[in-house]
């Protein structure tokens, strides 16, 4: 299994990253990465959201990528702003979608918007990258 990674950023924080199956488990073990990257920076305030947050993202990576893989990545880009972040090697952006009331998905985007201070998606040559930032109180 692949191990963790980590580099150092210009805020003097460690980012984090792993690279994962396009599996629907490895939901679980991005919310283990989100959970130790929060704990270490002392940004447990975080935690509950951005959990939620790279679920969201990797379970839509998993639904709509394609390659075996997607990246996670945990980078603290200020002192108390956190970007929660999954590769994937589709260029297809994501599409937000008013889903009906007895719909089982499709709310994903629009939870991800409602709990981030910013969210987006920066496109690569290769795929993209979805992001999103969440605030609290960092030192």
């Amino acid at each position: 299994m692949p191990q963790p990674t980590t580099r150092t950023r210009p805020t003097g924080h460690p980012g984090y990253s792993e690279t994962l199956p396009r599996e629907p488990e490895s939901a679980a073990t991005a919310r283990r990465l989100v959970r130790s990257a929060l704990a270490a920076w002392g940004l447990d305030d975080l935690t509950d959201d951005t959990v939620l947050i790279v679920s969201e993202l990797v379970t839509n990576a998993v639904l709509h990528a394609r390659r075996e893989s997607v990246r996670v990545m945990v980078e603290r880009i200020t002192p108390g702003t956190v970007r929660v972040a999954v590769a994937d090697f589709s260029r297809t952006l994501p599409d937000p979608c008013t889903p009906r009331d007895d719909d089982e998905d499709g709310r994903g985007l629009t939870l991800i918007a409602a709990l981030a201070a910013n969210w987006g998606t920066d496109e690569r040559r290769w795929g993209k990258v979805v992001w999103a930032e969440l605030e609290g109180c960092g030192d």
